[in-house]
């Protein structure tokens, strides 16, 4: 798969906006909301959220040369957080977002260090985490928080 990240720019704000408002549509559907009502308040809540969130590692997920999501990863000495992970609608589904995962998934082992995220609860890729073999290890406002332990089989799939 032709899959790449690139550094964050200035110039990727609306980008960036995009594929925040992307992973709320779902959400907002059946609120009975205007387009209008809607692009506020995920406007309001992309603004508070950029504001109070850590661009250790903030990069753009670019497939076969297109920018098609947002990968933003803190790397402490406790842990690997994956702090974000969001693609465009369009390019769900397809292996992206697993790839990247794994890819963590292989560096944590390396570094004996455990993955770390937090997901809604109500976020279909809760299911992608459990299958991937993330495990509920707390919970906070809505949030779940989620640990990967490395074993020695992840970290020989290289």
């Amino acid at each position: 798969m032709n899959v790449e990240l690139r550094e964050v720019t200035p110039d990727d704000e609306s980008f960036l906006f995009a594929v925040y408002a992307s992973t709320r549509e779902q959400e907002l559907a059946g609120l009975g909301w205007d387009e209008k009502q809607k692009d506020a308040f995920i406007r309001m809540q992309y603004v508070i959220r950029e504001k109070s969130f850590p661009r250790v590692a903030d990069r753009i997920v670019v497939f076969e040369g297109n920018s098609v999501g947002r990968l933003t990863v803190d790397r402490t000495e406790e842990a690997i957080w994956i702090r974000d992970i969001a693609l465009l609608t369009q390019y769900r589904n397809a292996g992206i977002g697993s790839g990247l995962i794994k890819d963590l998934m292989r560096e944590a082992a390396e570094c004996g260090q455990a993955l770390m995220l937090h997901v809604l609860f109500v976020s279909p890729a809760l299911k992608l985490y459990e299958r991937l073999g993330f495990s509920i290890t707390g919970s906070h406002a809505g949030y779940l928080e989620m640990t990967w332990l490395p074993t020695s089989s992840i970290a020989s799939e290289k």
